[in-house]
């Protein structure tokens, strides 16, 4: 009797196997998420605020993204930055709308060339915080984030001359930004180029060399200055990398331009969690300090150290240096 038993169970499961829903269904019901992004600085003018809404449909997602109604929304926003002395309401600055019409195509996958924001002309002060509120007048949805700003600093190295020696190391110094956690220093090397053909035909030029990314405090109240010597071998690579070889003109350092980027804490935890992952685990937890919505709302403060000159020892060694001999300083 036990094959009876088998077959009898197997004529039980016919049923079940048959009726299985086989289509694999990846769009859930539709979810109102509202998607923020915006840096307060108050060497801004103007502070600007991006408000999307998630999409989710049927075909290539990055289809969809080129399609400026899959994420923005219908109706306005009230949107509101409020300026706080603690717990203490001071004022609110409504935002308004603008659309950009200089999005450069790669910039994202999203559509360009305009780009719908939200912004306010409120001069911001760094001894205030700051909450974002965002109100959807047709639900009720209420979206909120706050920050306190980076503070001003100071950078005392180098003053006057940018001076990058071959085999040598160069002192960059700065005192740390108040609520300031990461730190990124970026020389912007202006040149001029003459045409050989034409001596009156003189264009200024310039390149952009990251030399770090990632100086980090673990206080962002800490008082201790930063004192950084980095190697002068790292300019005359970046130039030569940079700079095609062209006989037709001739080229002359003109100066520097060292530029600070200093990132608050929510906007350095949210690098590191997007940065590569140099271990065998990839998968990242996502990160976002938006109040019933997802994204990024932070501070950063940009400073910079303008007009360096070129010491001769710089501009000697742009001749005769192996990465940049050939390029006509």
């Amino acid at each position: 009797m036990r094959w009876f038993r088998y077959i009898l169970f197997f004529l039980l499961l016919i049923p079940v196997l048959f009726s299985c829903n086989k289509e694999l269904k990846v769009d859930a019901n539709w979810k109102d998420i509202t998607v923020v992004y915006g840096l307060l600085d108050q060497s801004d003018d103007t502070t600007f605020i991006k408000i999307t809404k998630a999409f989710l449909g049927p075909g290539d997602a990055m289809q969809f993204s080129k399609i400026p109604d899959s994420s923005n929304y219908p109706d306005k926003l009230e949107v509101r930055l409020d300026k706080y002395d603690g717990t203490t309401l001071l004022t609110s600055y409504p935002c308004d709308t603008i659309t950009i019409h200089n999005k450069k195509k790669g910039d994202s996958v999203f559509y360009y060339p305009d780009q719908l924001m939200y912004y306010t002309l409120a001069v911001l002060e760094e001894d205030f915080s700051y909450k974002l509120i965002i109100i959807n007048k047709k639900t009720g949805k209420e979206i909120s984030a706050q920050t306190e700003l980076v503070h001003d600093f100071e950078i005392t190295r180098p003053q006057v001359t940018a001076s990058f020696v071959p085999g040598q190391l160069f002192e960059v110094r700065w005192s740390p930004a108040k609520n300031g956690m990461r730190y990124q220093l970026m020389v912007r090397f202006y040149y001029v180029e003459t045409l050989v053909s034409d001596p009156q035909n003189k264009q200024m030029k310039s390149l952009d060399w990251i030399v770090f990314n990632n100086v980090k405090t673990l206080d962002a109240q800490s008082t201790l200055p930063f004192d950084l010597y980095l190697s002068g071998d790292g300019f005359y690579s970046v130039v030569g990398a940079s700079i095609k070889t062209d006989p037709s003109v001739t080229r002359y350092a003109h100066h520097c331009d060292f530029v600070f980027s200093v990132a608050a804490s929510a906007l350095n935890t949210y690098m590191e969690v997007t940065e590569p992952s140099m271990s065998i685990v990839q998968e990242k937890p996502a990160f976002t300090n938006i109040v019933n919505g997802i994204g990024l709302f932070s501070a950063r403060f940009m400073k910079s150290q303008d007009s360096l000159g070129i010491s001769k020892v710089t501009r000697d060694s742009l001749k005769i240096n192996n990465h940049t001999k050939n390029l006509g300083f």
